[in-house]
C-alpha cells in the first residue's frame, strides 16, 4: 500500500515511470462510471489510481488491480464507480508496481462524467466525432502495389476538435487473408491497429464507442454464415468496452446509450446478415429480433433525435455492393414501421462506402428520416457515380474525412450541426437539422 501512495503522490506531480506504457483508451462515461481500457504489450498486472479534481482535498482511488493474460491480447478493463455527475476526473495507469526513476511525464488522463441536467436546466451542448474505415498498412499483410492506407494525421485532426465522445461506424480495422481464418490472427490485427501512434492522443481524449461491419467480422462482405464468427464477436467486445456486450434477447453485438438528451442505437449488420440472393430462406440484414429492438427503441425514446449506427449505407437508393437497398423488402418495413409508429428524429449515421454524403426521406406524411455516412479515415477513398436519388446536393465527398455532430439549443428547440472535415481539419462542408416538431 505504501507503495501505491508514493506512486498517486508522484503521479499528480508529473512523474515518469521507468516501463513501457500501455495503450489506454476511454470507454464509456455516464453519470456515475467511467470505464478505462488497459494494454499491455507483455504479461502484466495493473491498477488505475483516479482522483476529482473539482476540490484540493479531493480523496484518491484507486481501481481494482488487474492482470492481463496473453489469450486475451494482454488487455485489461477498468470500471470506476460512485463517480458524481459533471465531474472531472484525473486518472493515470500504473504497471507491475514499478517505482518512479524520472522527474518527467506527460499530463494524467482526464475526463469529465455527463451532467445531472434533466429537471434542473436545457440539455447541455455536447459533440459527436465520428467516422469509419480505418486501414492500418502492415506491408508483410498487404496486397501488393500502392499502400491501400495513408492519412494518419486525420486522428489528431478529430482530437483537436474536441468531441465530447468519439463513434467508431464500422471497418475499424481491416481484417486481412492472414487474419481471418483463426482467432490468434484477429488477435494481431487488433493490436496492431490498435498501436497506431497517430491514434494514442484520441483514444484517450473523449470516450469510445463502436459498431462494426464486414472488415472487423471477416472476409469481404461476411454475413452470419462466417465459421469464426463467434471469435470475431469474442474479440470486438474485447477491443471496444461498449456499454454492453449485446441486445438482451437479441444477441449479436448492438447495445444502445444516451448521451445528454440524445439516444443512440448500435446496431450489428453482420451477425444476422444473409446473402441478398439468398432463394430458400428470408434476407434480412439486422434480423427480426433486432428490428423489434431497435422499433420498440425508437418508439421509447424521448430524445430530440435518434441516432442509429450501422455499418453500410441505409437510405441511398443506389442497389450497389451493401446497400440496404439491395434489402429492398426488409429497407421498406423498417421505413413503414417507423412512419406508422409516428417516430420523429431518425437519422441513421453510416459507413463502409468510402465516400460520404447525406441522404433525405420525407415520407407521406411529412415526417423526415436522414442518413449521413461518413467514410473513409484513412481506407483509400473512392468517388464513384451513383444514383442515389435522396442524396442532398452538395455533400458528396470523395476524400479521406471525418465528421462532427453538434446538439445545441433550448429544450423542445434542439438542432444538430453537421460538420465534415478533410484529415487535416479543414472544413469541407455544413447542414444544420432542426428537431422536428
Amino acid at each position: 500500500m505504501r507503495s501505491r501512495l508514493v506512486l498517486l503522490s508522484l503521479l499528480f506531480a508529473g512523474t515518469a515511470f521507468a516501463q513501457e506504457k500501455p495503450i489506454v483508451m476511454l470507454g464509456p462515461v455516464t453519470m456515475t462510471e467511467a470505464t478505462i481500457w488497459v494494454q499491455c504489450a507483455t504479461d502484466c498486472n495493473a491498477f488505475v489510481a483516479y482522483s476529482d479534481t473539482s476540490g484540493a482535498n479531493s480523496v484518491p482511488h484507486f481501481a481494482k488491480r488487474s492482470t492481463a493474460a496473453a489469450n486475451e491480447a494482454h488487455v485489461m478493463v477498468f470500471h470506476l464507480t460512485d463517480l458524481e455527475p459533471g465531474h472531472t476526473y484525473r486518472y493515470n495507469v500504473f504497471t507491475n508496481d514499478i517505482v518512479p526513476t524520472s522527474t518527467h511525464q506527460p499530463r494524467p488522463y482526464e475526463f469529465t462524467t455527463q451532467p445531472l441536467w434533466q429537471w434542473r436546466t436545457d440539455p447541455p451542448e455536447f459533440t459527436v466525432a465520428m467516422g469509419s474505415c480505418n486501414y492500418v498498412n502492415e506491408e508483410a499483410h498487404d496486397r501488393p502495389g500502392k499502400p491501400y492506407g495513408g492519412g494518419y494525421q486525420i486522428f489528431k485532426s478529430i482530437a483537436d476538435k474536441k468531441p465530447d465522445l468519439m463513434l467508431w461506424l464500422g471497418d475499424n480495422i481491416y481484417l486481412r487473408e492472414p487474419d481471418w481464418d483463426s482467432r490468434s490472427g484477429m488477435l494481431h490485427r487488433y493490436r496492431h491497429s490498435r498501436a497506431m501512434p497517430e491514434m494514442q492522443r484520441l483514444l484517450t481524449s473523449c470516450p469510445q464507442y463502436a459498431i462494426w461491419d464486414d472488415h472487423d467480422f471477416g472476409p469481404n462482405d461476411g454475413d452470419r454464415s462466417f465459421v469464426h464468427a463467434e471469435a470475431a464477436r469474442e474479440l470486438f467486445r474485447l477491443f471496444w468496452p461498449n456499454p454492453t456486450p449485446e441486445q438482451h434477447g437479441v444477441g449479436g453485438v448492438g447495445t444502445h446509450f444516451s448521451c445528454g438528451d440524445v439516444d443512440f442505437f448500435l446496431l450489428d449488420d453482420r451477425s444476422f446478415r444473409t446473402r441478398p440472393d439468398l432463394k430458400t430462406d428470408t434476407t434480412t440484414i439486422l434480423g427480426k429480433a433486432q428490428i423489434n429492438r431497435l422499433i420498440e427503441g425508437l418508439k421509447a425514446s424521448k430524445a430530440p433525435f435518434k441516432m442509429v449506427a450501422i455499418g453500410g449505407q441505409f437510405l441511398s437508393t443506389a442497389a450497389v455492393f451493401e446497400n440496404y437497398a439491395n434489402y429492398a423488402v426488409e429497407r421498406a418495413a423498417i421505413i413503414d414501421r417507423i412512419q406508422r409508429e409516428g417516430i420523429k428524429g431518425v437519422i441513421f449515421l453510416t459507413g463502409d462506402r468510402h465516400f460520404t454524403e447525406l441522404s433525405r426521406l420525407e415520407l407521406p406524411d411529412g415526417n423526415v428520416i436522414h442518413d449521413l455516412t461518413v467514410s473513409p479515415l484513412t481506407s483509400t477513398a473512392y468517388d464513384p457515380k451513383e444514383d442515389n436519388t435522396l442524396r442532398v446536393e452538395g455533400t458528396r465527398v470523395g476524400q479521406r474525412n471525418f465528421a462532427t455532430l453538434t446538439f445545441s439549443g433550448k429544450r423542445n428547440e434542439r438542432s444538430m450541426l453537421i460538420n465534415v472535415f478533410d484529415s487535416d481539419g479543414k472544413l469541407l462542408w455544413e447542414r444544420r437539422i432542426d428537431q422536428p416538431k
